[in-house]
């Protein structure tokens, strides 16, 4: 019996492993090309596959939203460059949700062989052995894992949780505080949990028109309108 090779998948707050590919947009070195940038690494399981078509064409629709937020895009699938380039062209003449002339200008890699999907855990046999889940890794400006999603082949992504994501990363990273269920922005942020009983005992009797306690577990910092 043929013995199933496995491959440790990266997590949460590994360095995101690096390759090297050719993708529609020319040779990349990842993730050393995108340093100082966050990016979107996301693999879907073949082109010509009516999921895929209609992620692909949000996601170019949203690209100027990710780059104004920093933020690069970077898809994958087991097909050829050139099955890449026909799906891409063939995207430009659908039209779909008010969507159509939709041209993919960010880079979808080739990975015939599957090194990169195998590098990342792409590949699950209980779901396919020659295609690549919707997996999705949001990868940080220090090339850090910091998000993982994983999608079975049926089921399209929603893009905007994975723009809310990034928000809710990046307001983390630049004030220290953490986001509750459903936050948006503007929305009240979470202050770091009080770390002694003296900061506890002091956050409950010292609330102020910026910040709240629900517990001393549970402070909240109102975000300024």
């Amino acid at each position: 019996m043929e013995e199933l090779k496995v491959t440790r998948m990266p997590l949460i707050g590994d360095t995101a492993p690096s390759f090297k590919a050719v993708t529609t947009q020319g040779n990349i070195n990842f993730p050393e090309d995108y340093k100082g940038k966050w990016v979107i690494l996301f693999s879907h399981p073949a082109d010509f596959t009516p999921v895929c078509t209609t992620e692909f064409m949000t996601f170019a629709t949203m690209a100027d939203e990710f780059k104004a937020l920093n933020t690069e895009l970077v898809g994958l699938s087991v097909d050829s460059l050139y099955a890449h380039i026909a799906w891409l062209r063939k995207i430009q003449e659908i039209e779909w949700k008010g969507m159509k002339d939709v041209e993919v200008k960010f880079p979808l890699i080739e990975d015939i062989k599957m090194d990169v999907a195998n590098k990342y855990g792409m590949i699950q046999p209980g779901q396919s052995n020659t295609q690549a889940v919707r997996a999705v890794f949001v990868i940080d400006p220090e090339s850090k894992i910091r998000t993982i999603l994983y999608y079975p082949l049926s089921t399209g992504r929603n893009f905007d949780e994975l723009k809310r994501i990034i928000l809710a990363l990046q307001k983390a990273d630049k004030d220290n505080v953490a986001t509750p269920a459903d936050w948006r922005p503007g929305d009240d942020v979470i202050v770091p949990t009080a770390g002694s009983c003296g900061t506890a005992k002091e956050r409950m009797e010292s609330q102020d028109e910026d910040t709240y306690c629900l517990d001393w577990f549970m402070c909240f910092k109102k975000e300024k309108k």
